[in-house]
């Protein structure tokens, strides 16, 4: 995770406001976003459920979709998800 001083954060085209949710909703609603957004996108997901930041780095590293960085804030954490270019290959 990284800390707001550091750096800039990662420019976005789509927006998550999950402010409030518990666990597992900043997920389904970042999973839904996504599924609405072309491959390379970025969307930003941003979370109060401490939670969230474990949460995002499984969801990423199950999805294939890549975490670029997480944001931890004083009262919230910000995320920022790659859309995947490829869609994940599935076994038949």
């Amino acid at each position: 995770m990284t800390d707001s001083s550091v750096g800039s954060t990662p420019e976005y085209q789509h927006t998550v406001d999950a402010v409030g949710l518990a666990c597992p909703l900043p997920i389904l609603r970042a999973k839904k976003a996504l599924a609405t957004i072309l491959p390379g996108e970025v969307l930003r997901v941003i979370t109060t459920d401490r939670g969230a930041v474990r949460d995002f780095q499984a969801f990423c590293r199950q999805t294939g979709n890549e975490l670029l960085t997480q944001v931890d804030e004083v009262e919230r954490v910000t995320h920022y998800l790659k859309r995947r270019l490829k869609p994940v290959a599935t076994t038949s």
